[in-house]
């Protein structure tokens, strides 16, 4: 890309007031382009509308996940503002964590870029060739959807951004749209965005036409969602019955079926020029190669590129753009920051390869807790017990097989003696004993695989999946269930099912809106969908606010058995496993429905006076 240099939000304009000779005064600084050159340049252009990418930052590779603000996992590291969030302490003054991308000035920050794209594009000052500028065009106007779209998510109606604003202009006193003007609005741009984006091939990284028609899915099935009807909001929630603004929030009139119609004829286009991958079975495939194709999937790897649709991709070779996701997330006993870890209440939502249900309470079940699992449990998470890669040279001798260690147990010393040994994953563990999981488990979804790829000196070029297409085929689902159409849901879960290895479910009705919601949840883990999913079908109470927990593991020497060197076998141990809570003092989980969006930051009300801040905050 050639350099740019931005003052602000727009393209430096070098001014130059010295006193020198005329030739000096017209010479252009190097590294830096006048903004009105840029748009004179198609390859300029490019490199300005390549930029607005920027904005999607790491994707949901952060340090800190939004999944550790949901019933998936737990952060480990204290002082970061999640407790905020998960505590419901969030207000106007200290809204909790909250990364870039979903930040309220960022997004107007990233619109603006947008729009000087938009305004410029739209009178183009270069030739056409190849249809350059309908591609980068269709780009910008995408980007502009798309910023939109997660400050409605995260913060509902807010004040449309739908032109480069100047400086004479009181760009700090909109007030902010109706929740419907919003969602049009993003519709529009989309369509206009698959319009112009239709005779292109689809680029790596950038948006297309399919992403468009996929986000277009996202939005209007988001828009369906109860928590946006408000009568049916305000049935179920006191705080949104008293708000007085609930057009900022969701539809004051109008037909939900019509909504939910809308959504599922969005999906369908996509679903009809689309296909994901391995998506076309009439069966449930084999356990191992079902392991396989998840793992696949989220790697974009091996027919798993057919899933993604909008990726933020990344470089090892440019390290401020490269993946740390098994650095952060990865185990204590391999050096890694153990950050975002999975708690017990998700991996009990993961079903029997047979599909039933998993069962504390079956005998068979809780005393191996991690046998007969369905596939995409082995793809996600790392247990006890599970093969991993080689540890470090330091600790092979500790580890030759390379298995995860999170219990403890008895091993036999020097001297004949049993003593206890701790797990080299655990909070006690010899290697690092202030990295670790307190719950148990670590995560393996999106960590690269490799047995040579040492988490903390490389960085991994496993893409971040903003939109996939599985996705779509959830919201085709939902959209059916809303409907009545329970067959046509039926036949597209058990799609998803059969690729998962898992039979086909019968369920209807009620039972049939409960399978796909735990379907989506195993499905989707840890890819940003939970934590709004929870929140606009309104199950937030009974699922974000319940406290996370994990497991505790010991591991007894059978009569006669004798190691020196822990290794996870059943036939020299007997294993107990008990489900803990996580220690309140840590968090304490609770749910308030304010929580159903951020607060307005107290700055963003103080600078723009027309603001009405959202339910459950005050004024």
């Amino acid at each position: 890309m050639k350099n740019i240099k931005y003052l602000g939000l727009g393209l430096a304009i070098s001014l130059l007031s010295t006193s020198c000779d005329e030739e000096f005064l017209n010479t252009q600084p190097l590294g830096e382009v006048s903004e009105s050159a840029v748009w004179r340049d198609a390859g300029l252009a490019e490199a300005f509308v390549t930029d607005l990418y920027s904005g999607l930052q790491q994707g949901g590779f952060n340090e800190q996940a939004l999944s550790s603000l949901t019933d998936e996992a737990i952060f480990t590291h204290p002082g970061r503002n999640i407790n905020t969030v998960t505590e419901a302490r969030s207000n106007p003054q200290n809204p909790g964590w909250i990364d870039g991308t979903r930040n309220w000035p960022n997004m107007y920050n990233s619109l603006r870029a947008t729009n000087i794209a938009i305004a410029n594009l739209s009178d183009p000052q270069f030739p056409n060739t190849g249809g350059i500028v309908d591609r980068l065009l269709g780009e910008a106007t995408f980007m502009r959807a798309y910023f939109h779209h997660q400050l409605l998510r995260n913060f509902g109606a807010i004040p449309l951004a739908d032109r480069p604003f100047t400086l004479d202009e009181e760009t700090y006193e909109l007030p902010r749209n109706t929740f419907q003007e919003v969602v049009d609005f993003i519709v529009a741009d989309l369509d206009r965005a698959a319009d112009l984006l239709s005779d292109h091939n689809p680029i790596r990284g950038r948006a297309n036409e399919i992403a468009a028609l996929a986000l277009k899915s996202r939005v209007l099935i988001y828009a369906a969602s109860d928590l946006h009807d408000m009568a049916t909001a305000s049935a179920n929630s006191d705080v949104i019955a008293g708000y007085q603004n609930k057009e900022l929030i969701g539809f004051t009139s109008g037909s939900q079926t019509e909504r939910y119609q809308r959504a599922l004829d969005a999906a369908k286009v996509v679903l009809d020029k689309a296909s994901g991958n391995m998506l076309d079975l009439s069966a449930p495939l084999p356990h191992e190669e079902a392991i396989q194709t998840y793992m696949n999937n989220s790697l974009s790897r091996n027919g798993g590129e057919a899933e993604m649709i909008f990726g933020r991709y990344f470089l090892s070779q440019k390290p401020e753009w490269g993946g740390r996701h098994g650095l952060h997330n990865g185990p204590n006993g391999y050096n890694n920051w153990a950050g975002n870890t999975p708690i017990q209440l998700l991996i009990d939502d993961y079903q029997m390869m047979d599909g039933t249900e998993f069962d504390w309470d079956n005998e068979e079940h809780a005393s191996a807790p991690y046998e007969d699992r369905e596939a995409r449990f082995y793809a996600t998470f790392l247990y006890e017990g599970a093969p991993w890669k080689p540890r470090s040279p330091a600790n092979q001798a500790r580890d030759p097989l390379g298995q995860i260690q999170t219990g403890t147990y008895e091993v036999v010393n020097a001297q004949g003696e049993k003593v206890t040994h701790f797990g080299l994953d655990t909070r006690n563990s010899p290697i690092e004993d202030w990295n670790g999981s307190y719950t148990g488990y670590y995560l393996r979804k999106f960590i690269e695989p490799d047995p040579n790829f040492v988490d903390q000196n490389t960085w991994q070029e496993i893409p971040w999946p903003h939109i996939r297409f599985t996705e779509v085929v959830f919201n085709y689902v939902e959209a059916n269930i809303a409907l009545g159409n329970d067959e046509e849901a039926r036949n597209w879960l058990n799609k998803i099912r059969f690729r998962a290895g898992l039979p086909a479910t019968d369920a209807s009705g009620e039972d049939l809106w409960n399978a796909f919601i735990n379907e989506k949840r195993v499905e989707m883990v840890h890819e940003e969908q939970r934590y709004y999913d929870a929140r606009r079908w309104m199950i937030a109470p009974e699922t974000l606010g319940r406290q996370a927990d994990g497991i505790s593991i010991v591991g007894t020497l059978k009569p006669g058995k004798e190691l020196s060197i822990y290794r996870y076998d059943p036939e020299f141990y007997d294993y107990s496993y008990e489900v803990i809570e996580i220690d309140p003092g840590k968090e304490n989980r609770l749910w308030l429905d304010k929580m159903y969006w951020m607060p307005i930051s107290f700055d963003e009300m103080q600078r723009n006076g027309n603001l009405i801040q959202n339910p459950g905050y005050g004024d």
